[in-house]
């Protein structure tokens, strides 16, 4: 069989499904290509894969006999790989431009925030794989893409596992559940061989006292706040700031991401302006917010 991939999000980063199909079909024999509507010609079946929600579809025609989409982004939330793709390591050869693994440790959640939609898709927190089996073998970063890998024991047991290790270097890219960091984690995370960050979120006004609580006990164990990466979420502005300054206030490094309604392409300007005042480190550091309201930048 003849197979074309279609990273719709634009190949910003390696997409974990594309690459466990194209490495099943490859051993199934079969041809894999990244679609290329001028130049691939006709395919038997072509996989379309979109994992964000604001995301433009494919605009090209496809010449397929068999086109199947997948993925968040085209809301299609019980579409799961067949149990025989999801167990495949991944072909890395379709993004040679990244040198880390991914993988989930666990999937699910335990927390019903209002604004994700990972309780709906993935269920309750469950085991998946552990960090062995997700290694690439030519490279020591592994990438986790877990919602809440805290709140399973298999997940915490993993974490365990790798802390003290120097043939790893992990990130979580989804960020750590700070409600469930006691002193035994916060001890354990401390001593993770971490690429860079450990990943903290902060959606609310009521999250402040308890994030800045984990802070300064990871700092206590070694993990100063300088290494602690922490998502803000924007939906009402002024609370936001507040809660961004406050953060900041402790040394950590703090991101801002405007609200986007899984059902509406709409993003408030006024978010989308307070998160480039924040995320742009330079400007952050240079004014205010009010002065960046009124283009007063030193």
């Amino acid at each position: 069989m003849k197979i074309g991939l279609i990273d719709v999000d634009g190949h910003n980063f390696p997409n974990l499904a594309l690459m466990k199909l194209s490495s099943w079909h490859k051993a199934q024999g079969d041809s894999v290509e990244w679609y290329e509507p001028m130049f691939s010609g006709h395919m038997d079946r072509v996989y379309m894969s979109k994992v964000f929600t604001f995301t433009p579809d494919y605009e090209y025609c496809i010449d397929a006999d068999t086109i199947v989409k997948g993925g968040t982004g085209y809301k299609m939330y019980g579409n799961v790989l067949p149990d025989d793709v999801e167990n495949t390591f991944p072909d890395y050869s379709i993004y040679p431009q990244y040198d880390y693994a991914i993988g989930f440790l666990t999937r699910g959640c335990i927390r019903k925030c209002p604004w994700c939609i990972v309780p709906r898709k993935e269920g309750q927190i469950h085991a998946v794989n552990t960090w062995q089996n997700i290694k690439r073998p030519d490279s020591k970063k592994i990438l986790f893409m877990d919602n809440n890998v805290l709140a399973c024991e298999h997940g915490r047991l993993q974490m365990k596992e790798m802390a003290g290790r120097t043939d790893i270097r992990i990130d979580f890219n989804q960020g750590l559940d700070h409600r469930l960091v006691d002193d035994e984690m916060a001890e354990t995370l401390a001593a993770i061989p971490w690429i860079r960050f450990l990943r903290l979120a902060c959606d609310t006004e009521h999250d402040v006292p308890a994030v800045i609580q984990t802070v300064k006990l990871l700092g206590g164990k070694g993990l100063k706040p300088h290494r602690i990466f922490v998502y803000a979420l924007i939906k009402d502005v002024d609370e936001a700031h507040a809660r961004i300054l406050a953060l900041n206030s402790f040394g950590v490094e703090v991101f801002a991401q405007p609200y986007r309604d899984f059902d509406s392409d709409y993003v408030d300007p006024m978010a989308k302006k307070l998160a480039r005042w924040v995320n742009n480190k330079y400007i952050f550091r240079s004014c205010t917010w009010e002065n960046y309201l009124k283009g007063v930048i030193k």
